[in-house]
C-alpha cells in the first residue's frame, strides 16, 4: 500500500471525467471504476470508456449488478423521468432519479477494488453546489464513508493504512468544473450525461442532469457539445 495508484469512480460524465483529469493531473497512476448498475441506457457506459482511454486510465474496469431488481428510481423503474424542471426546482428535494443508496454502493465497490490494487485513495465526482439535491452527493456523506473505510477493511484495521476518499468536486460550480476540465484537456465531447436518451443515443436536453452541465456551458460562453451531437 502507499503506492500512487488510485480508484476513479466514472460514469462518463462531465464530473467524472474531470474527476478523472483532476486525479492524472496530481499525479495518480488512475484505474477507472464504472458500473452498469439497471439504469435506463448504455450511452453513459460508452461515454466512460471513450473518456477513460482519452484520459490515459492504466485499467478501466466495469462492473455489473442489478439495481433494478431493487428498483425505486426512474433510472432504474419504470417512472417517468422529470423533464423542464426549473433551476428552483432542481435545487429543492430529492427526485425521483435518486437511485436508492447508489453511491454508497459504487463507493464500496471502489473501496473493495483499492483494497485489491494496493491503493489507499479514491476520488469521485459529486457536487453539492450544481446537483439535483442528491443526500449521497453531501461533503457530511463523503467523511461518513472515509470513516467507514477506515473501519471496514483489512488494510486499515491490519495494516494501519488510511484511505482517503477525494471528492474535489464538491464545492464548484458545474461551470467552474467545466473550465478546470478545459484547463486539464477533457474533450467534453466524449461525455454524456442524459438520463433519458433517444433511441439514437441523442441527449434529450429537457433532464435535470443535461439542464446542470448546458448551464455550465452557457455560463462560460459555450455550448454544450453533448446537445450538438446528431444536429
Amino acid at each position: 500500500m502507499g503506492n500512487n495508484k488510485a480508484v476513479i469512480l466514472l460514469s462518463g460524465g462531465v464530473d467524472s471525467a474531470t474527476c478523472l483529469a483532476i486525479a492524472r493531473a496530481e499525479g495518480y497512476e488512475c484505474y477507472a471504476l464504472s458500473v452498469r448498475y439497471g439504469q435506463r441506457h448504455e450511452r453513459e457506459l460508452a461515454a466512460a470508456k471513450a473518456v477513460a482511454r482519452a484520459l490515459g486510465a492504466a485499467r478501466h474496469l466495469v462492473v455489473s449488478l442489478d439495481l433494478g431488481a431493487i428498483g425505486g428510481s426512474a433510472l432504474t423503474d419504470d417512472i417517468p423521468v422529470p423533464k423542464g424542471r426549473s433551476e428552483d426546482e432542481i435545487g429543492r428535494g430529492v427526485p425521483v432519479t435518486y437511485v436508492p443508496a447508489r453511491n454508497t454502493i459504487l463507493l464500496g465497490l471502489a473501496l473493495g477494488w483499492a483494497e485489491v490494487l494496493g491503493a489507499s485513495d479514491i476520488f469521485i465526482g459529486v457536487n453539492a453546489i450544481d446537483f439535483s439535491g442528491y443526500p449521497d452527493c453531501r461533503p457530511e456523506f463523503i467523511l461518513a464513508f472515509q470513516n467507514l473505510a477506515n473501519l471496514a477493511t483489512r488494510a486499515a484495521t491490519e495494516q494501519g493504512i488510511k484511505f482517503t476518499i477525494h471528492a474535489p468536486l464538491i464545492n464548484m460550480t458545474k461551470a467552474q468544473i467545466i473550465r478546470r476540465g478545459l484547463e486539464l484537456g477533457v474533450d467534453y465531447s466524449l461525455t454524456f450525461s442524459c438520463y433519458d436518451p433517444s433511441p439514437e443515443g441523442r441527449a434529450c436536453g429537457q433532464c435535470d442532469a443535461c439542464q446542470l452541465r448546458a448551464k455550465g456551458f452557457a455560463e462560460l460562453g459555450m455550448s454544450d457539445p453533448a446537445l450538438r451531437v446528431g444536429e
